[in-house]
């Protein structure tokens, strides 16, 4: 499948400070967070061939209410030490998309509290309004947020392409077995240059 440029955006997920800085909610649960930083490069790559080509960008962040009301199972019971680190609380540093890859003025960020960006979201409302039936997808973390997200999209006949070098994941069998599970049936698996190429 080409990688589109028209009725196409760029979905770039998740790339915020408590995932990628020393100081940020992921190092202090004791999270390998170094494994992730590898997908900022390609991020920048891909956003800027995005604002040239006129490819719609837009961001997501992983954002929970101050007290845990919306944060289901994972704070509660798989990792319950993100609350005691205040972990991607709504308006902290922690949950800020990180400054490699501000937001331009006018670029979407679509707040979510679960994995997917489709659950409890106006994403599929945004797509619709811009005329998107295809997407790349890039961002963290590769089997978490970036796999629910591409099998939501998949599942609603979105054209998905997941970026393998724009994307990364805490343990690298865990990266691999997603990227291998997306292209199976539910997407596309390209590179950077894939990308880039097309969009030129």
């Amino acid at each position: 499948m080409d990688i589109a440029r028209e009725n196409t955006a760029l979905l770039v997920i998740d790339m915020q400070n408590g995932f990628f800085d020393a100081k940020g909610s992921m190092a202090a649960v004791g999270m390998p967070y170094e494994e992730l930083r590898p997908a900022i490069a390609g991020c920048r790559t891909l956003v800027g061939a995005a604002r040239a080509a006129g490819v719609p960008v837009i961001y997501t962040r992983y954002v929970y209410h101050s007290d845990y009301a919306d944060g289901g199972l994972l704070p509660t019971y798989f990792v319950p030490a993100m609350k005691e680190v205040g972990s991607l609380a709504e308006g902290s540093w922690d949950a800020d998309i990180i400054d490699e890859l501000a937001p331009a003025e006018g670029e979407i960020v679509i707040d979510k509290s679960r994995p997917s960006s489709f659950y409890g979201t106006r994403l599929e409302p945004v797509l619709t309004g811009l005329g998107v039936r295809s997407l790349v997808i890039a961002g963290v973390t590769t089997n978490i947020c970036v796999e629910s997200t591409a099998r939501d999209a998949g599942q609603r006949d979105y054209r998905v392409h997941v970026i393998s070098d724009a994307t990364a994941e805490f343990e690298k069998s865990r990266h691999d077995h997603a990227l291998n599970t997306i292209g199976f049936a539910f997407g596309w698996v390209n590179t950077v240059d894939d990308v880039v190429r097309a969009w030129s």
